[in-house]
């Protein structure tokens, strides 16, 4: 399975552009699903985070309370790299998982710290989804209901722009209107969808 990396700073447009992608055909793994998945009630994260953090981030019903578990580990640095310790080998290891069971012309696994995290390595292609910094904190802010400070800290924990850019293969624009983006998505699709049959193509020949 080819395998592509789409990747962009919070508030980017990842999502809605995955959810183009997986319109055109491609299979979609969505960590931040996975996580959410890997912290569900009964799961190991959760015990990980209840047991690092404490009962302030577990809600009464025993789910996890994001919005807690984030002023955390946002305020803090070494919290924030204490829960991706407990965390990022979990979900990396269900993500691999699904993408070795997918079925489509080709996969794309949304993950958004994976620059930080290395994740670069394990696919074929990287693209990243950008748009100015100033759009993404409008963004942030309109879509969590936070202030321009906490918008800011957020934005500041994650890979700076430029050195995204510099791993990628492909960019997404996303600064303009949803035609445009589904335009560079389409294109990408078709592009990725030439490169998974000529590997698959290649593949085939030396099996023979």
């Amino acid at each position: 399975m080819y395998r592509v990396g789409l990747t962009g700073g919070i508030a980017s447009g990842k999502t809605m552009v995955a959810n183009i992608f997986a319109e055109l055909g491609a299979g979609v793994v969505d960590t931040d699903q996975v996580a959410r998945d890997v912290v569900a009630p009964g799961q190991p994260g959760l015990d990980a985070v209840r047991s690092e953090f404490g009962a302030a981030v577990i809600r009464a019903s025993g789910e996890l309370d994001r919005r807690a578990l984030r002023e955390v580990v946002f305020a803090d640095p070494a919290a924030r790299q204490t829960l991706e310790s407990l965390l990022h080998p979990l979900i990396r290891a269900r993500t691999l998982e699904a993408l070795e069971q997918m079925k489509a012309p080709y996969a794309v696994a949304v993950v958004p710290l994976l620059v930080e995290t290395g994740f670069g390595k394990l696919v074929d292609r990287v693209a990243v989804v950008d748009c100015p910094r100033e759009i993404q904190l409008r963004r942030l802010m309109d879509r969590d209901g936070i202030e321009p400070d906490q918008a800011e800290s957020m934005l500041s924990a994650q890979v700076d722009r430029q050195t995204r850019l510099q791993a990628a293969d492909d960019v997404i624009d996303n600064s303009g209107n949803l035609e445009s983006t589904r335009r560079q998505v389409q294109q990408l699709n078709d592009r990725y969808s030439r490169l998974s049959a000529r590997v698959c193509s290649t593949q085939r020949s030396h099996a023979k």
